[in-house]
């Protein structure tokens, strides 16, 4: 059972569209655009001295902090007092 398809007439376009828009998108984060390694992060957590959590100074894009990392999640660092900070807005992270 071939069923034959209707034939369909494509109307040729002899003039320029003028149907697009310009389109310019740009983010400014900062003078600082690295992000942190995932192997920095591994570091921490595969390093003898980090039993349960590991002090850390974390700078973001809005702040220095020093938090206790508990945990990790694909995108995110858990912390001792429930904070999720993801990965994505994490320039540098050190050990304290």
């Amino acid at each position: 059972m071939n069923k034959k398809l209707p034939s369909v007439y494509a109307v040729p376009i002899e003039k320029t569209l003028h149907n697009n828009k310009e389109v310019f998108k740009s983010t400014e984060e900062g003078t600082r655009e690295s992000r942190v390694d995932r192997k920095e992060i591994q570091e921490i957590f595969n390093s003898k001295t980090h039993v349960y959590k590991t002090r850390v100074k974390i700078t973001t894009r809005n702040e220095i902090k020093e938090v206790d990392v508990v945990g990790e999640t694909q995108n995110a660092l858990l912390t001792l007092s429930g904070e999720t900070i993801p990965l994505d807005v994490i320039i540098d992270i050190k050990k304290v």
